[in-house]
């Protein structure tokens, strides 16, 4: 008879950041009680303020897949190279689709020829804005800094596809795929880019289970990050000196910029985590410019995509990948700089 003992198996997974966000409020009250229920205060006022654009996000983002609207990619990667670079540099940032989740596609595509130029204006692109993206940052930072992060998100993704299509027979960019590619960060049965698009997805009952799926697993995915990033806001405003930040990552030039991407590379939580720590940055003095570097040097360097690019392509076309993403970070924070004067 088998020892079952240790081959028990729990019906659900422990969501560490769940954890993490409960306990965070009784660690903060075993050194200051008075802080601990401030935090949790200011948390559950935050998601108040920006619950409607919580809600409005979470629901674009079923509508999206349950109607089968990724495929619309796909269609980004025909025709001529240069209408190629455009389509995906602008389609980009419009998915509202993990990074792992397009390995498959991407893969598929780079195994059949798609010129590598065309995929890395869609990896540098889509990481950086989505639709819930766009709307919990408009609510948070406003509407001109969640357009302007959209429109660097396309420059960057076009920047991307340039630098590859001018330079695409370089040693850099020669035979740029990885003998075997390596398994992403989260699975995927097939490529996710397959089907036809159904717009009245009400109509049909798999699609139905696909929204309402989507719905509550975005739900509770922002619920976390924003529930601990809005935490850590109310920290880093009680704990963290603003002559501090202001002397690091204040005032005017190209060095704040440059510092904002440098530290928005490793510091990088999650897009939604990031804009409430942003918010809280630019209160204690951080330069606008650094602020929109900081935002877009991390979201293509964070993890999720950053594994997506490393799982497909050889080390040189990966450091190529976040040298453009630095680079355009800088870029974006400087013109961000001149306009949000």
């Amino acid at each position: 008879m088998a020892d079952t003992a240790h081959s028990i198996t729990l019906p659900w997974k422990i969501d560490r950041v769940w954890v993490f966000v409960l306990a965070l409020p009784f660690v903060i009250a075993a050194f200051d009680p008075e802080q601990a229920v401030a935090t949790v205060e200011f948390a559950i006022n935050a998601m108040g303020q920006t619950g409607v654009f919580i809600v409005f996000a979470v629901l674009a983002i079923g509508y999206l897949k349950a109607t089968g609207a990724e495929v619309l990619l796909a269609r980004a990667f025909e025709g001529r190279e240069v209408r190629m670079i455009v389509m995906a540099a602008m389609l980009g940032g419009l998915s509202p689709f993990c990074s792992c989740e397009v390995i498959p596609f991407i893969a598929a595509l780079l195994a059949v020829g798609a010129p590598l130029s065309a995929v890395m204006a869609f990896w540098l692109s889509s990481p950086l804005m989505d639709p819930a993206m766009f709307f919990i940052t408009a609510g948070t930072l406003g509407l001109s800094f969640a357009v302007a992060k959209t429109m660097a998100a396309v420059g960057l993704g076009l920047l991307g596809g340039a630098t590859v299509y001018f330079f695409a027979r370089s040693p850099v960019f020669t035979d740029p795929l990885r003998p075997k590619p390596q398994s992403g960060c989260c699975t995927s049965n097939g490529t996710p880019f397959s089907g036809e698009v159904q717009w009245s997805f009400w109509n049909e009952l798999d699609r139905r289970a696909v929204f309402r799926s989507t719905v509550i697993e975005n739900a509770l995915f922002l619920g976390k990050w924003l529930l601990l990033a809005y935490m850590l806001e109310a920290l880093m405003l009680r704990y963290v000196p603003s002559d501090w930040i202001a002397g690091f990552l204040g005032g005017q030039g190209v060095w704040p910029v440059v510092l904002g991407a440098l530290v928005g590379a490793p510091a990088y939580l999650n897009g939604y985590a990031a804009v409430p720590l942003v918010d809280a940055l630019l209160a204690q003095g951080m330069a606008p410019g650094a602020a929109m570097s900081f935002v877009l040097a991390g979201g293509v360097s964070c993890i999720p995509a950053a594994v997506a690019v490393w799982a497909l392509v050889k080390p040189r076309v990966f450091i190529a990948y976040l040298g453009i993403a630095m680079v355009g970070a800088v870029i974006a924070g400087l013109a961000w700089s001149a306009v949000a004067i």
